[in-house]
């Protein structure tokens, strides 16, 4: 019996399994034996096939993979936002390899990724799903581009999709301190009460991946499938902005009700449509920030910007400017909403705010 299989099987059995207190050590271990199955399908073939890859190298100052069902309008929006044309066409799978684009957005030079078309079943390779997912999974963003006129049954399938291969969509990492030990057992403590899972759920997981000796801290309320997560190691947390298409082909009611949902933004490509709040979604969900330099008795250089996180320190932007700078670095003046007044004197700790300006004083 071949991974598939094995995955088709324990699905059905977690879907006909009822959940209650005598059941939920069973599905414990199911859903451990699922994850485990999951990794393997994404470990790569050890035998040396040759294949069209999806290898695009990373560039710029962020990475966006547009996904979604085929003829949504991906390709649409990449010859939109970007100076890249795609091929767009009335048919299904018009793309049918990774065609990169760069949004130039606020000084910014952000690669969008416009993959083919997910089909269901493409956590289990059908289409060309592995190597797409397997490109999202390198993303600083996820965008999903989802058709307006059709149900939301396609947003469930593609979250589906991108969960069952570690791709944890809007959500944070659990806070779960993890460690495999030599010897001693297992060693479990919880700094608040736990009401979704217990030490004995713990170790039934962890028996189920040939785990006996290893320290666990819980230090909020999570669940077997947060736990999970965090013994397997590879999921991927990332954001995801829902882009709904074809705003133009429903009713305002309809537009109203789907723009309210969380994380969503509702966009006509054909008619350029709200293309414009897209870029300021984007570029807060991407968390940039941009900050600008000042010699000494010249004007700030506001033309040539660095573009860095927010939650920045003054080190990262010496590094920015040059990998010496920290180690002759003195002090800063710093203007801007960062400071309490202008220009104000700092150290290298000092955090940066958005369109701070910044003069550095060597030693």
């Amino acid at each position: 019996m071949g991974i598939l299989e094995k995955i088709s099987d324990i699905e059905k059995e977690i879907a006909k399994t009822q959940k209650n207190k005598a059941t939920e050590y069973h599905l414990g271990l199911l859903k451990a034996k699922l994850a485990k199955y999951r990794s393997q399908l994404l470990e790569p073939s050890k035998k040396g096939e040759k294949g069209d890859g999806f290898d695009v190298l990373k560039s710029g100052d962020a990475r966006i993979a547009l996904i979604g069902f085929p003829s949504v309008g991906k390709s649409t929006l990449l010859s939109t936002l970007t100076k890249t044309e795609s091929e767009a066409a009335n048919y299904e799978f018009t793309t049918l390899t990774c065609i990169p684009g760069v949004i130039e957005y606020k000084g910014a030079n952000i690669q969008l990724l416009d993959l083919p078309g997910i089909i269901e079943g493409a956590a289990q390779g059908k289409g060309r799903g592995r190597q797409v997912i397997a490109v999202a999974r390198t993303a600083d963003l996820v965008l999903m581009m989802l058709d307006a006129t059709k149900p939301n049954v396609h947003r469930d399938l593609l979250e589906y999709e991108l969960e069952s291969v570690g791709l944890r969509l809007n959500k944070r990492k659990p806070n779960i301190y993890f460690k495999i030990k030599k010897g001693g057992g297992v060693s479990f403590n919880a700094t608040c009460t736990l009401t979704r899972c217990n030490e004995k759920m713990v170790q039934t997981i962890l028996h189920s991946f040939k785990i006996f000796n290893a320290e666990v801290l819980f230090r909020e309320d999570c669940t077997e499938d947060e736990f999970i997560d965090v013994v397997t190691g590879n999921r991927i947390y990332l954001p995801c902005i829902y882009v709904y298409n074809k705003i133009d082909q429903i009713s305002i009611e309809e537009v109203d009700r789907l723009a309210r949902q969380p994380y969503s933004v509702v966009v006509s490509c054909n008619m350029h449509l709200n293309l414009d709040y897209l870029l300021e979604v984007l570029w807060e969900h991407l968390q940039l920030i941009r900050v600008y330099t000042k010699k000494p008795g010249a004007p700030p250089d506001f033309d040539d910007g660095l573009i860095l996180r927010r939650g920045v320190t003054v080190e990262h932007v010496c590094h920015a400017i040059h990998r010496t700078l920290a180690a002759q670095f003195k002090y800063a003046l710093v203007w801007g909403t960062s400071t309490k007044y202008s220009p104000q004197r700092v150290g290298i700790s000092h955090v940066m705010c958005d369109e701070d300006v910044i003069q550095v004083v060597k030693k």
